[in-house]
């Protein structure tokens, strides 16, 4: 395929041209703060960018007119309005986590819940110093498996750690935790590979990164 990508210049947008130069995609278009770059039209839109990048990202989408992998953490309600409209026209993919591994960690987190409504429960999160937005937008995606019952999430911002989520469930006997590790920022890379190759094949919608994973169809995020 032939891809743009916002934020190219970035470890994530560095990791994801490895990615997928290894799968023999070509990387047509990029946006960042050292400028544009362009060598045709790309066929999807990739945002490994920043917030403040959001408008003129989702304005190169309209141009090109193309499916679009959003990966940026951090989005205000109104982004997430704004990308909602523009998935009436194209598809769009919008996660705060690409890996795999983290999507069952959702799936074994909501299994314990339905059965551990009475247990105490905490979330703990790490990324790098250099991740701005607390909590993560993973530990968001935990939180809201529990509805508005009120989860205490303890964030911690040290070194270079890609990411690490545990959830843990407590009895006054015993303590269940689930945890997801991401070793390398590759695992990421690869799961945006998987949605872009998802999106070029599906019909206008929002769709996440569970839609992706196990095939369903848009939803109502």
């Amino acid at each position: 395929m032939k891809y743009g990508l916002v934020g190219a210049s970035g470890k994530m947008g560095k990791e994801v041209i490895s990615v997928f130069a290894e799968h023999k995609n070509e990387l047509v278009f990029t946006f960042d703060i050292q400028g544009e770059w362009k060598q045709s039209d790309p066929e999807i839109l990739i945002d490994c960018s920043l917030p403040e990048a959001f408008d003129r990202m989702i304005t190169s989408a309209e141009i090109f007119s193309v499916p679009l992998i959003v990966a940026t953490t951090g989005l205000s309600v109104k982004n997430l309005s704004r990308l909602k409209e523009y998935s009436k026209h194209q598809p769009v993919v919008q996660s705060y986590n690409f890996s795999i591994g983290i999507q069952i960690l959702l799936e074994l987190t909501k299994k314990a819940y339905e059965k551990l409504t009475d247990w105490d429960i905490e979330i703990s999160e790490t990324h790098h110093r250099f991740k701005k937005d607390k909590p993560s937008g993973t530990a968001k995606m935990i939180q809201n498996i529990f509805g508005d019952r009120k989860i205490n999430t303890t964030s911690h911002r040290l070194g270079n750690v890609p990411g690490d989520h545990t959830v843990s469930f407590a009895g006054l006997g015993e303590v269940i935790s689930i945890q997801h590790r991401a070793l390398s920022r590759r695992t990421f890379a690869e799961g945006i590979l998987k949605s872009a190759e998802f999106a070029l094949n599906k019909n206008n919608g929002f769709y996440s990164f569970t839609d992706v994973v196990f095939e369903n169809n848009p939803g109502g995020h």
